[in-house]
């Protein structure tokens, strides 16, 4: 938890000092209302005392209670604005950490989990920064200071109160030992909620299509039922707590007035008005100090979970990303669109086998490189190496002459127009999906985002559209098609203008006149780009400059399409497999 507040910055701990003063200036008028009360009960219990001085006093009280409220007030105020921007920083920060996350740690950590941290978890600690500051310091403060008014003031009553104390204490620490080892398990709990949740909505259309809405709910009952099982068991050890507090306090006030009756019975006349004003002193003190445990124990009830939402934060803060900035902007003059692969390996991490051994390859300025292969024989894997979604385990990639490893992120991705396997549409219009994110140069024109439309073939639906290129386009695209998605995809790579176009099966919901319509377009559009295309479909890439041919990981096939029907089973038996004789030599 301490290591979180480190990150607070020092306007903020400038309003924390604040807060303390006033929280000081809060428990010096609290504690200074058993004293106006002790004068007022020794002046009603004295002869001849004047009216005026019962009602000055009284006034004083008035005047400390309105100025502990108006101090409470102000230390809330403090209180809120710090957790309100801090949580707000927090989340900005775990936001921007995310973003910079490579494959590997959105793995590591989970979406879901993610999704948590980035609220449920940072809620916790807001929670905590808004009542620790009006209770956590209060507390020890009024302890202490209230101590230091009772001292001296009878050591029987001492006596009864360092009991009731210590009982509470046993009770709080024997609670937080049950309990605390529950506050994770609620945390991980909520990240499995939250996944079958997202999967539920995501997969909404298959859960309908196979009736499996009751398979569904029992996952997320079981799920609910787990986190409602945990939150009961701590909710019933912290209910434990208020009663304990509220039974220790009236149980001190009757001792208290116990012993001050036993003490007034058994001395003299002239000290009884002196010991009955010393206990109304000392209950109202003790009943203080009570009171403070009580704060205390609403601050551990925010605490334990607080602290592993704060961990847990801290664990996304401090991870250190595998994919680290190059200095790099620019390739090498006269290698502009060029890319080419020295023996990469990758493995995935904690994986026992590499998914792609010793890849070798060039692609040369204006050059169609296309990758074929069975399912899972690595060649959506090994495009993603070149934007570095991940990091090649062994080997060279070279983009324009340099290593990526060298580029900027931002550079490196503004060399590239990527269309990934699954289309990925944002909440907003057709023109803000297509015109999406920076490349480096200024703002695409209307004109330019009608023109890459146009030659993703998506110029008819869109048009057709209410509102047509300003048209809304709902998260995650639902209210397009499969298809109409991945021409708007292909769109947005087009309208980057990039040097180096990555195609990861981005035709396979295309239909065969449209797959080959557009990419007739697509060449004609990007000519001197170098495009990178993996396919299903041999008809989609039939007349690449180069074919590339993957099993398990290796490339068993080089060269074009013609060649590799002479030179590679592997690519023949494909061929086969889709096309007619008359087509395969065509």
């Amino acid at each position: 938890m301490l290591s979180i507040l480190k990150r607070l910055k020092k306007a903020e701990w400038l309003q924390v000092f604040a807060s303390l003063i006033f929280i000081v200036a809060q428990v010096w008028l609290d504690l200074k209302l058993p004293d106006y009360m002790s004068e007022i009960t020794r002046l009603t219990q004295v002869p001849g005392s004047e009216m005026a001085d019962i009602w000055a006093a009284g006034a004083k009280m008035l005047v400390c209670a309105l100025g502990s409220l108006v101090s409470a007030v102000a230390v809330g105020f403090f209180a809120a604005r710090i957790a309100a921007s801090f949580s707000q920083r927090l989340r900005s920060l775990l936001f921007s950490k995310v973003d910079s996350f490579s494959m590997e740690e959105i793995n590591r950590f989970s979406t879901d989990s993610l999704i948590t941290r980035s609220t449920n978890d940072i809620t916790q600690v807001q929670m905590l920064i808004t009542m620790g500051l009006q209770m956590l310091i209060k507390a020890p403060i009024m302890v202490v200071w209230a101590i230091t008014k009772i001292a001296g003031k009878g050591y029987e009553w001492t006596v009864a109160t360092g009991v009731a104390v210590g009982i509470m204490v046993v009770v709080i620490g024997t609670i937080m030992m049950f309990i605390m080892p529950k506050f994770k398990k609620m945390q991980s709990l909520t990240d499995s909620l939250n996944r079958v949740t997202r999967e539920n909505l995501t997969g909404l259309r298959v859960v309908r299509a196979y009736n499996a809405e009751n398979y569904q709910e029992e996952k997320f009952e079981q799920a609910n039922q787990e986190l409602t099982a945990t939150q009961l068991y701590t909710n019933r050890g912290m209910a434990i707590m208020m009663p304990m507090m509220t039974t220790l306090m009236s149980g001190l006030s009757l001792a208290i007035y116990w012993i001050g009756a036993n003490l007034i019975n058994a001395a003299q006349a002239m000290d009884r008005l002196t010991i009955f004003s010393n206990m109304v002193v000392f209950s109202s003190y003790a009943v203080q100090v009570i009171m403070s445990f009580m704060m205390l124990v609403m601050i551990f009830i925010l605490l334990p979970r607080a602290s592993v939402s704060a961990k847990r934060i801290n664990e996304v803060l401090e991870t250190k990303p595998v994919i680290i900035d190059g200095d790099k902007k620019e390739g090498k003059m006269g290698a502009q669109g060029t890319i080419e692969f020295k023996n990469v390996s990758f493995q995935y991490p904690g994986a026992a086998d590499c998914v792609l051994e010793n890849i070798s390859f060039q692609a040369g300025k204006g050059e169609t490189v296309a990758f074929i292969g069975s399912t899972g024989s690595g060649k959506s894997t090994l495009i993603s190496l070149i934007p570095r979604f991940y990091d090649a385990t062994e080997g060279e990639i070279l983009v324009d002459g340099v290593n990526v490893k060298d580029y900027t992120q931002e550079a490196l991705h503004n060399k590239i127009g990527y269309v990934p396997q699954k289309a990925v549409m944002f909440r907003g219009t057709v023109s803000s999906n297509v015109a999406f994110g920076d490349n480096g140069k200024k703002k695409p024109l209307p004109e330019e985002i009608k023109s890459a439309v146009r030659t993703a073939q998506g110029s008819e639906f869109v048009e057709n559209m209410e509102h047509q290129y300003e048209a809304e386009i709902a998260q995650g695209g639902t209210n397009v098609s499969g298809g109409q998605k991945q021409r708007l995809a292909i769109a947005r790579a087009v309208c980057r203008k990039p040097e180096i176009y990555i195609f990861d099966d981005s035709f396979s919901a295309l239909d065969y006149k449209t797959d080959r319509v557009l990419r007739s377009a697509l060449k004609k559009e990007s000519q001197g780009a170098t495009s990178l295309i993996v396919a299903q479909r041999i008809g989609t890439i039939m007349d690449a400059d180069q074919i590339i041919v993957l099993d398990e990981g290796k490339i068993v096939g080089k060269g074009t399409h013609r060649e590799l029907l002479q030179t590679c089973s592997v690519y023949r038996e494909i061929a086969m497999s889709q096309l007619s004789q008359e087509e395969l030599i065509s």
